[in-house]
């Protein structure tokens, strides 16, 4: 049989034969791929962490100073969650005098949304408490501080793992 007539041959029509859609394969998925991203691009908000980071990268400064006034004044701490993490206890020590309030600052690690802002009241025993509300599992940085008297802890969290937070100024 000649080479005419190797390719006049037909085993049918083009659709049944394999290579057609073996080549179609790989701009196919490329097409799918790049609408699936598109939809999440669109339905899906960003969440920055932080809106304004100008202001924020000027603001480092008075941030660094009062962890490092709390390390100077040997100022520690520990925070508990409850067991339906609803509540949550810290425990402060190496304050002089002791506030009556402190402010809880947890911020996500990746979403603004998330964060909260606790108003902790002070309780026996050197421990203060505060509603925490319902929190996401994760991993959170905790921030305890009282801004009247200039000093600021803070420590990192994971949520749902059931442990303790360790909160420390800076000693650098």
């Amino acid at each position: 049989m000649s080479a005419i007539g190797l390719l006049q041959k037909s085993e049918g029509p083009w659709y049944r034969q394999p290579w057609p859609w073996l080549l179609m394969a790989g701009p196919l998925a490329a097409v799918t791929g790049g609408v699936v991203t598109a939809w999440i691009a669109v339905t899906h908000q960003d969440g920055l962490v932080v809106d304004d980071y100008y202001r924020q990268g000027l603001a480092i400064n008075r941030t660094m100073d009062r962890e490092r006034a709390a390390g100077r004044l040997g100022v520690t701490g520990q925070m508990i969650v409850s067991d339906d993490g609803r509540r949550v206890r810290v425990l402060v020590a190496g304050l002089e005098p002791v506030p009556a309030t402190l402010s809880l600052r947890l911020i996500h690690s990746t979403v603004a949304g998330m964060d909260r802002d606790v108003r902790l009241a002070r309780t026996t025993g050197g421990w203060f408490e505060g509603d925490l509300g319902a929190v996401n599992a994760g991993k959170w940085t905790v921030l305890v501080e009282d801004a009247n008297a200039g000093w600021r802890v803070s420590g990192r969290w994971l949520a749902g793992g059931g442990s303790p937070a360790d909160l420390r100024g800076r000693l650098d």
